[in-house]
């Protein structure tokens, strides 16, 4: 049985994990490569992103709705966008991770996919 989210490496393992899956994925990968995406400098982001949210580790600056708004001007991001990401998110999060953390990593990201969609 896997073990619950509990510390940053943690949410290291999940992030790379996931944003690995959807760089290769069809309907994903082609938004970030119009975004000219770095992965390199996006990982670290995602990952404070998700401290905050799951270990209450505050030291994610940023405004995620600007971000994908900006984003949605060169590249729509549509319904089919976020629930290819909520399916992977979900998916990673299962197949690394189980207990409260876990689930509330997933339910977490339905309200952010949910949010998003509302504000573009």
């Amino acid at each position: 049985m896997n073990k619950d989210i509990v510390n940053s490496a943690d949410i290291n393992l999940l992030i790379n994990t996931f944003y690995t899956q959807v760089i290769q994925d069809e309907i994903l990968a082609p938004v970030f490569i119009k975004q000219n995406f770095d992965l390199a400098s996006h990982l670290p982001v995602m990952v404070s992103f998700w401290e905050g949210i799951l270990l209450n580790v505050h030291t994610y600056k940023g405004n995620p709705i600007k971000i994908h708004q900006q984003m949605n001007a060169t590249s729509p991001l549509l319904s089919i966008h976020f629930e290819r990401w909520l399916s992977i998110w979900s998916a990673t999060v299962d197949s690394l991770f189980a207990g409260p953390k876990a689930e509330e990593a997933v339910k977490r990201a339905k309200t952010i996919a949910m949010i998003m969609m509302a504000k573009l």
